[in-house]
């Protein structure tokens, strides 16, 4: 890709909108109005606060505005996005941009960029009218590092912004359609500036960072989605979005049957499931990585936040190890059916936020239990146990099925979200999602759920007794 032939479509784009007052004029009072409206707020405020002795609010309070004076800006680049490919094709002047000699990658990144320049250079803007008329009214500046940090988040949150909607308007028939998925950018944007605004009035700036790398991943997660998926075959070719639900019924359930339909189980398993399994091999190596590291982490904030645990000795809780499960009702069939289904549940629910964060939550998800278990096996430690013992007798038996059918599902989820970003070579992103699908269901229903059940099993029926064997009961 070329960044000098990108940029013609970025001039051409930018002289456009600069002649359309519909742009121009909200763009330019929320880059100068805007600011001033908010400095006579901060200045409102810190009277405020300070009549009634909480001048820290005020402190906190103006650095909030100043990250909302750059947001707001930015803002219009989403509609400004939302129409770069589609609002073309309702206007009939996307085939002559289509028939030029540049490539989908240059056609892609110059769009993303004339969406994304100006409102972001309205927002640099809009903060320097911000901090003059703080510096010439209240005699207030930022530190060089949290200037930084706003200029930074500002950038990065117009550059996931506009990727995103490019992608939508790549992906949809009509503005209308548009307009309707941007949503899908919009909540998420404001839950996180709502959670920024905690952070600062926290005055916990360094947490910003964070923040400021997690949106960087999705950044280049989402370009590399854009450019991957862009197609102005397929863009010209499309002129309706529907959903048939029997041809996707038809390419999930052969791509579930596979080679093995109606030969029986074993075919399947030998055909489908164990070729899926291999297929998700790095997807399970991360997976395997992140639950380790989450084991880590655990143990490490043993030490860190200790609970007030007495000294005890193996033998005290071997005497009261029997009694305790028996008053719990837990060695029996319904106690495995309760763990089954628990597990079974959590599962479900990682694969449904996994299927809307690229499979990010579902490994966050499956990381939480598994750095709990990390922590107690610290806590003990800390009160003059063996973790090793802890970990052998209380986790080893079921763990080693269902740690197993945690990566395996894990993997799966991975896959199914990221089968949106990188579609299989001649996919449309359904067909890929599918695909994925598929394999998730074969995964799931010919390994995860059996492990479960075993997992289920030996927790119940095995674990208690290998426990009070080593425990020394």
């Amino acid at each position: 890709m070329s960044l000098s032939s990108a940029l013609i479509i970025t001039r051409r784009e930018v002289r456009d909108q600069l002649r359309d007052w519909r742009i121009v004029v909200p763009g330019a009072i929320l880059t100068l109005i805007f600011p001033v409206l908010m400095n006579f707020t901060a200045k409102q405020a810190i009277s405020f606060v300070e009549r009634h002795g909480a001048p820290v609010i005020g402190e906190r309070l103006i650095p909030f505005l100043l990250m909302v004076v750059g947001f707001f800006p930015i803002s219009v680049s989403l509609v400004i996005a939302l129409e770069s490919f589609v609002g073309e094709k309702e206007r009939h002047s996307l085939e002559p941009l289509l028939s030029s000699p540049l490539t989908d990658a240059e056609l892609y990144v110059g769009k993303m960029l004339a969406a994304m320049l100006p409102p972001l250079a309205g927002a640099y803007l809009g903060i320097a009218v911000y901090l003059a008329g703080l510096a010439i009214t209240i005699q207030w500046l930022p530190t060089p590092g949290l200037l930084l940090q706003i200029l930074i988040l500002t950038t990065i949150q117009a550059v996931v912004m506009v990727s995103g909607a490019v992608v939508i308007s790549a992906q949809t028939t009509s503005v209308r359609a548009a307009n309707l998925l941007a949503s899908f950018i919009i909540i998420p944007m404001a839950l996180l500036v709502q959670g920024e605004s905690l952070v600062m009035f926290w005055g916990r700036y360094d947490v910003l960072w964070w923040i400021i790398l997690g949106l960087g991943t999705i950044t280049l997660v989402l370009i590399r989605m854009g450019v991957r998926l862009f197609s102005r075959e397929e863009l010209l070719g499309r002129d309706l979005d529907e959903i048939n639900l029997r041809a996707a019924w038809r390419t999930f359930s052969l791509a579930y049957a596979g080679q093995g339909r109606g030969q029986g189980v074993l075919v399947w398993y030998r055909s489908e499931v164990l070729p899926t399994v291999k297929r998700m091999a790095a997807a399970i190596g991360l997976l395997a990585g992140a639950l380790l590291a989450a084991v880590v982490v655990g143990f490490g904030f043993s030490a860190r936040y200790p609970l007030p645990l007495p000294a005890v000795e193996m033998s005290d809780i071997a005497a009261n190890f029997d009694a305790n499960l028996a008053q719990l009702g837990f060695v029996s069939a319904g106690g495995a059916a309760w763990v089954f289904f628990t597990n079974l549940r959590a599962l479900a629910l990682a694969t449904l936020l996994g299927a809307f964060s690229f499979g990010v939550l579902a490994v966050v998800l499956l990381m939480i239990p598994v750095s709990l278990t990390g922590y107690f096996a610290g806590q003990v430690a800390l009160i003059g146990l063996n973790p090793a013992q802890f970990f052998a007798a209380f986790v080893l038996p079921h763990g080693v099925f269902e740690i197993t059918a945690a990566v395996l599902a894990g993997a799966a989820i991975l896959r199914l979200g990221a089968s949106v970003i990188a579609p299989p070579s001649g996919k449309t992103v359904g067909e890929g999602w599918l695909l994925a699908l598929a394999d998730w269901a074969k995964v799931s229903f010919g390994l995860v759920a059996p492990l479960l059940l075993l997992a289920a099993a030996v927790e119940v029926f095995v674990t208690p007794v290998v426990a009070r064997l080593m425990l020394g009961g």
